[in-house]
């Protein structure tokens, strides 16, 4: 099933309910029908009852001229096992995004390059005043030629910012945006520690409006992908991430029941 959407990059949310005729694995994904590689959102749900319905809360902080939301069986070619209940679109709340007016540039060039990223070739790419630079290259690799598993890495003298493309076709825009995030926060918090740029780098993306659930996809895809490279450190990563997040959506929360 395949829902048109004019979006004209506007910041929207979906509320969305869907009705399950069987146990299935649903798929869901907003995408610009221009462009591969290009998508806004891309979430899955798994119905183990029969006319089981859910509710979800779909975020687009940032959109294309237009888009697709594309909500599918992920084990059947038909969309018969599931019909949709309620479908609404409203406008999101404002950008608040609270930081120096650098880093409000930074978030600017780091979104607009996510959202390119899958059409992009490789090469250099200044933000709009020459502040900042990403270098877009086929893959990171180490001294020797050897490809890393980092899909960025942040130069530590100057705000420039390597990117795989290899490992950003495959991600979605926000998981870009929170990977950048992070780089962003290695260079204006001068810090090499992970945990502080981690922390750094998602409150700025869970600020712009972003949905938590991608922010844990961003760390749990690439260490999913290396499974043999994957320790206490990157463990104790997820999990002091996915209980920052908690805290910050509570915190929302509370604040708009006062």
């Amino acid at each position: 099933m395949i829902i048109p959407i004019p979006t004209n990059k506007e910041r929207f949310i979906i509320h969305l309910r869907i009705k399950a005729h069987r146990p299935m694995e649903l798929g869901i994904q907003g995408y610009d029908p221009k462009y591969r590689h290009t998508y806004y959102l891309r979430r899955k749900a798994r119905f183990v009852k029969t006319n089981e319905q859910r509710t979800f809360q779909l975020r687009f902080p940032v959109s294309s001229k237009k888009m697709e939301l594309l909500i599918f069986d992920k084990n059947a070619m038909h969309d018969r096992n599931f019909s949709v209940v309620s479908f609404k679109v409203e406008p999101m709340e404002a950008l608040s995004l609270w930081a120096s007016e650098s880093e409000h540039r930074f978030m600017k060039f780091a979104v607009s390059f996510s959202q390119k990223a899958g059409h992009t070739r490789v090469g250099y790419y200044d933000s709009p005043n020459g502040e900042f630079l990403f270098h877009y290259v086929d893959a990171i690799t180490d001294g020797s030629g050897k490809e890393l598993i980092t899909p960025a890495r942040t130069h530590r003298l100057m705000p420039r910012v390597q990117i795989s493309r290899r490992l950003f076709l495959d991600y979605s825009i926000p998981i870009r945006v929170a990977i950048l995030a992070h780089e962003g926060c290695h260079w204006f918090l001068n810090t090499r520690s992970q945990k502080t740029a981690d922390l750094c780098g998602i409150k700025k993306y869970l600020d712009y409006g972003f949905p938590k659930i991608e922010a844990i996809y961003a760390m749990t895809k690439i260490f999913g992908s290396y499974p043999e490279l994957v320790g206490q450190a990157q463990l104790d990563r997820t999990r002091d991430l996915v209980h920052f997040i908690e805290e910050y959506i509570h915190e929302k929360e509370t604040i708009s029941y006062t």
